[in-house]
């Protein structure tokens, strides 16, 4: 835990600042935990020293108990405005859902929505601001939007010549690389680059490649820079201390989170609107399985897939989730929804998938093992691109 104590004088709020972040960090290491890089002020605070700093920041965005934007205004650090991303600066608002820009009724700082009437921050919405700070919990998968807003951040960054500092935390799917690439004639904000559904790199890390790459319109290149996690490696494993988005509860839905979103581009819940988000999945068309149940509207998922209606399915609550991309549970709806005649897939899979050719697989009839045979080539081209990037090992 990290306390914050608030002094008028900001110099003296800094070194004290410095003095816990130093101490909270040394005890940390000592005991071999991880210290993600918003926890580390004394790596950081000396930079924002009369700078005026805009943050993109989420729920996620803690240094110990206390939000980052409190810590850092606590800290003397002229805060002028902060980005929000899909789901808004409180991490509430439905998947998908358009959020507003508002006022913080905490710190009367103005928020501006990146999931609104744009997903790029304008030069207008620049104005003034002489650093951008990125600090949001990603989960590791490509169609997981923060690494989307991170692009549309940086190429905004770049094109107005300013600084972008990136706040790192562990990807809680970093342990692995799996699924398709991406075909970049099927780019959306659920997919922007060529890389496969489950990349295995951190936010520093992704941004590194979205640089190195040259994957910003007309080839800009972002001046960046990040504090990384210590004591962290892709091998370790990492519980979420706050949820990264309202239907991504715990540890096991985030887990499952990549295998199981193919669902949402077809007629199948993936539990939205249940107390097991992204751990169960079933419809009204599938035969009894292992579980019943019935969506039902409430926040953080208004109007859910097949509302007030009982579905059947497969509970995945306990079972531990594979280390790879996991797809015979889509492959036997797809077979029952065959059987009855029913239509499967919606318009949104292709874009989740990257390309209509695992739609065609499906609907061809491929096996598991068929389908990821024909990811095998496309992954280890993306790791050899990908080990240049990595910060961890």
């Amino acid at each position: 835990m990290l306390y914050i104590y608030r002094s008028k004088d900001s110099k003296m709020t800094l070194l004290l600042c410095l003095i816990f972040s130093f101490l909270f960090s040394v005890n940390a290491q000592e005991r071999n935990q991880i210290i993600v890089g918003a926890n580390q002020l004394e790596n950081y605070l000396p930079f924002l020293e009369e700078k005026r700093v805009a943050i993109v920041a989420n729920q996620t965005s803690m240094v110990g108990d206390v939000h980052l934007v409190d810590t850092l205004l606590y800290s003397g650090v002229v805060v002028v405005k902060a980005f929000a991303p899909e789901h808004g600066f409180r991490g509430k608002t439905d998947a998908g859902a358009k959020v507003n820009d508002e006022i913080d009724q905490k710190t009367g700082i103005p928020i501006i929505s990146l999931y609104g009437k744009h997903k790029k921050p304008s030069k207008a919405d620049l104005s003034g601001v002489d650093l951008v700070i990125f600090d949001i919990q990603d989960v590791g998968a490509r169609f997981y939007t923060y690494i989307s807003t991170l692009h549309y951040v940086m190429e905004a960054c770049a094109e107005n010549n300013i600084p972008l500092l990136v706040l790192d935390r562990p990807n809680p799917n970093g342990h692995y690389v799996d699924g398709p690439i991406l075909d970049t004639a099927f780019r959306s904000f659920v997919g922007m680059h060529p890389v496969p559904v489950v990349h295995g790199m951190t936010v520093a890390e992704y941004a590194q490649m979205i640089n190195g790459e040259y994957w910003l319109q007309d080839s800009v290149q972002c001046d960046l820079s990040w504090v990384s996690c210590h004591n962290y490696s892709h091998d370790n494993s990492y519980d979420l201390p706050v949820k990264p988005s309202p239907n991504l509860p715990n540890a096991q839905s985030i887990a499952w989170y990549p295998s199981l979103c193919f669902f949402e581009g077809t007629d199948v819940s993936v539990g939205r609107g249940t107390q097991k988000q992204f751990q169960i999945v079933g419809s009204p068309y599938l035969n009894e399985v292992s579980i019943q149940f019935t969506p039902i509207s409430s926040d953080g998922a208004r109007y859910p897939k097949h509302e007030n209606k009982l579905c059947f399915g497969w509970d995945l609550s306990s079972q531990k989730a594979p280390k790879g991309i996991h797809l015979d549970y889509i492959l036997d709806a797809h077979k029952e929804y065959q059987e009855v005649d029913r239509v499967f897939f919606n318009s949104f899979f292709d874009k989740l998938a990257g390309g209509e050719t695992l739609r065609i697989q499906i609907e061809s009839g491929w096996t598991s093992l068929q389908i990821k045979e024909t990811w095998k080539y496309g992954l280890d081209s993306f790791k050899i691109i990908r080990n240049k990037y990595l910060i961890y090992p």
